[in-house]
């Protein structure tokens, strides 16, 4: 199994729009973060982490020609505004793309896309929109997808949930300010761990900070950490300068083999 991470920015992105920072200015090209995705790929097909604003440039950098379900962590704007280049695949192929979500945000989903979901909305002829059948996410129900059993959970971010979950030994977090003991049940064991982490220092109300991301780590014991949906105040030197071992900043078209 293997696990490429798209983007690894926030809703940001980085470089930021008029910011002439350190970070936003590097020519480390791993300080290059375009908003939040990843891919999951097996023998058996591709699951797609999110539909960043980004998406269709990140697929062609990560050389990505075909997906076959979708998984929706939640429904904030830089993790599904990028849905419409799902198209790209579904008009090559018959049948609509599963896509996985909280029974919670399905109508949100399906009301931000209207033109998407809704079928009474036709393109016009020589035209084509995304077809997409969502499907519900339930906490604890196991979903098999691309040949592996996909285990759902859910962490606080702000006022709403993020729904992570555990394929074989990889456990996959974003936007989460902490681990509910049901998620370390669902997370024990697994060999590679994936958090979001902002920045040092300054907690946020919603997101982890990198040392409270590092503290996570810890408690769930994964051999390697990778830290995402990082903003412009941490630059990929400094991680890797300041992380402790087994813990590593992630970065646009990183590429994990998970055992």
């Amino acid at each position: 199994m293997k696990l490429t991470f798209l983007g690894t920015g926030t809703s940001f992105g980085v470089p930021v729009v008029g910011c002439d920072c350190d970070t936003c200015t590097s020519s480390d090209v791993r300080d290059r973060r375009t908003r939040h995705g990843a891919i999951v790929e097996t023998e058996q097909g591709r699951l797609l982490v999110d539909t960043p604003p980004e998406l269709r440039l990140q697929l062609l950098a990560a050389g990505i020609d075909s997906i076959d379900a979708v998984w929706f962590t939640h429904v904030h704007a830089d993790h599904v505004h990028g849905i419409d280049d799902v198209r790209a695949f579904t008009v090559r192929h018959d049948g609509d793309m599963p896509a996985y979500v909280a029974p919670e945000y399905r109508s949100t989903i399906e009301r931000y896309f209207r033109y998407i979901f809704d079928e009474s909305l036709q393109p016009p002829m020589g035209s084509s929109k995304p077809r997409i059948r969502l499907h519900d996410l339930e906490v604890g129900r196991p979903i098999d997808l691309i040949g592996r059993s996909f285990i759902p959970f859910a962490v606080p971010h702000g006022d709403c949930l993020v729904y992570g979950f555990r394929v074989g030994k990889l456990g996959y977090v974003t936007d989460a300010k902490m681990l509910p003991d049901e998620a370390l049940g669902v997370l024990e064991g697994v060999d590679i761990l994936v958090l979001n982490a902002l920045w040092f220092g300054r907690p946020h109300g919603s997101h982890f900070n990198v040392e409270e991301a590092v503290e996570a780590s810890r408690a769930v014991g994964a051999r390697r950490t990778y830290l995402t949906h990082l903003t412009h105040r941490v630059r990929h030197a400094e991680l890797e300068e300041r992380l402790p071992a087994g813990v590593l900043g992630a970065y646009d078209g990183l590429t994990v083999e998970v055992e």
